[in-house]
Order: structure tokens, then sequence, then C-alpha cells
């Protein structure tokens, strides 16, 4: 056989061997089974709008609009007492102006238990701070600031007192009070920088910044405050004045209040009277006056 054959026939041998392993590897091998192939898929997961807050809530805040959002929640972990939008659509205004109840946390579904709505009962005690009291006094638009004053605004209430012949202005310098002194009446300042929780029935200021006039204003007192005040409401006329968004964020929630006012005419016009006073279903008798 010639050199020139033994050449052909070696390179149709490694041309055949090389297309043996190309048809091996396409086919996978001998003995080798299907090959798996892996194909990743998106799952839908089904949800509902729920309404949640936006950030962490204590107990006694106001719930504005901006304190709430509709977030999408797993339909299987849904609780049947979430508000969702397609059930309860008018859920974010009715929950908007509520106090809450139990403390909530960023992004927590809001439950109706944890809440109290406007009007319901229990919504003013929810609305006041721990350790205050709520008192009401009667207004009107000449002794209210023309009706300018709204609930969370800040007021001094000040007394105006006939026959100031009575009184001994004295206890008024000694602790540094001033007062207004005309032929038949005396003013001075009883507390201030209050709180005013609602007039009438209004709880929040409204949105389109109208006055409200009313007839009631309830204030957020200390109980020793709050006795000082409905003494004073008794003794003579009261007015509220409304302090300016400055005093009263450098003031924040302290109130000064003159609590020797309670006895101020006691100098000159002892009481001998006593009240009746119910603790608890128990009647008790004292001094009017006395207790503060």
């Amino acid at each position: 056989m010639s050199p020139m054959r033994l050449i052909v026939l070696a390179v149709a041998a490694v041309a055949a061997i090389i297309a043996a392993m190309l048809v091996r590897g396409l086919a996978g091998g001998e003995g080798a089974g299907p090959r798996e192939i892996f194909v990743e898929r998106e799952v839908e997961v089904a949800s509902a709008q729920v309404l949640t807050v936006v950030r962490d809530v204590q107990i006694g805040e106001l719930l504005t609009p901006e304190d709430l959002r509709w977030a999408p929640w797993p339909q299987a972990a849904l609780n049947p007492l979430f508000l969702t939008e397609e059930a309860s659509p008018n859920a974010f205004e009715e929950i908007s102006g509520s106090v809450v109840r139990t403390p909530l946390f960023e992004n927590e579904p809001i439950l109706p238990q944890k809440v109290v709505l406007k009007g319901d009962t229990g919504y003013m005690a929810a609305l006041l701070t721990p350790g205050k009291r709520a008192i009401s006094i009667e207004i009107s638009a000449e002794s209210a600031s023309g009706g300018f004053i709204l609930p969370n605004d800040r007021v001094d209430v000040v007394v105006t007192y006939r026959e100031p012949e009575n009184f001994d202005l004295s206890a008024f310098a000694d602790n540094g009070v001033d007062v207004v002194i005309s032929e038949d009446s005396m003013t001075a300042t009883v507390l201030e920088n209050v709180r005013i929780l609602a007039i009438d029935q209004i709880f929040r200021q409204t949105d389109t910044g109208e006055t409200a006039v009313g007839r009631v204003a309830t204030l957020e007192l200390t109980p020793e405050d709050a006795k000082l005040l409905s003494h004073t409401t008794k003794e003579g006329a009261v007015t509220l004045l409304l302090r300016s968004l400055r005093d009263a964020q450098a003031a924040g929630d302290e109130v000064i209040s003159n609590r020797f006012m309670y006895d101020i005419d006691q100098n000159t016009r002892r009481r001998t009277g006593q009240v009746t006073i119910y603790r608890n279903g128990k009647a008790t008798t004292q001094d009017e006056g006395a207790g503060l």
C-alpha cells in the first residue's frame, strides 16, 4: 500500500473519531437519561388592599390622613377584621380623625377595636392625656376670640371679678400675678397655656379653617386645675385668650396655674357653708373651698 493511501486512511479515521465524539456529546452520552431543564416561573399571589398606618402611633394620638395608606396584603393571611378597600371603601375617611386606643406600629393593619371613632362613646376619654381631666365651661363669641379658638389651640383663662374692693390685692402681687382694676371690676389670669379639647361637639380643626362659634369649650387640665377653673366660673366671668402658635410651641405642654386664687377672697369673705362630695358611692362633707 502506497504511503499516500495510508495518509488518506489516517485522516479519514481521525475524522470519524471526531464525528463520533460530536454525536455522542449531542446525544448526552451513552446510557444518559433525558436532561432536566429548569424554568423559573413567577407565581402570582392573591392580595387585597388593607388599611394600615405608616408610622408608630401611641395611645391617645389622633390619626390624620397622612398616617394612613392602603397596602397590599396576602389574601391567605387576611384577618376578617381588617379594613379592606373592597369591603370598606370609606374606611380611610372614617378612620381619619379617630383616636388610638392601643399602640399601632408601622405598616400594621388597623383593627376597629384599636381605635375610637369620632362620636363614639369614650372618644373624649381616649383623647385625654393620661392624668388629665376634661372640664367644660360656657363661652360666647365675645369670650372666645370671636370663634377663632379651635380644638388643640392653646389659651389663657382670664377671670373678671366684680366688687374688687372685697379682695386683698397684695395676694396677687405676692404671687406675681398682674391684675387690671376698674371702678367696678378686677381682671386676672387664672391659667396659662391650656389645651382646648373641643368646641361644642367639634373635636378637631376643620380642613377648611372655618371658625367654631360654640357655646361650650372643653379644656384639658389636671384635677387640681379643673377644680380651680370650676371655682373661677362661679366667682366671675371667664374669658379665653388665644395664644399664638409660636408661644404655644415654646411653652410646650406646661400649664401655668395660679391656684392661690381658689381662696383669694377668703381674706375678707370667709365661707361657712359646706359641700357634700361623693366618692365611690360614699358621701363626705367638708367646708366649701377646702381640699384643693
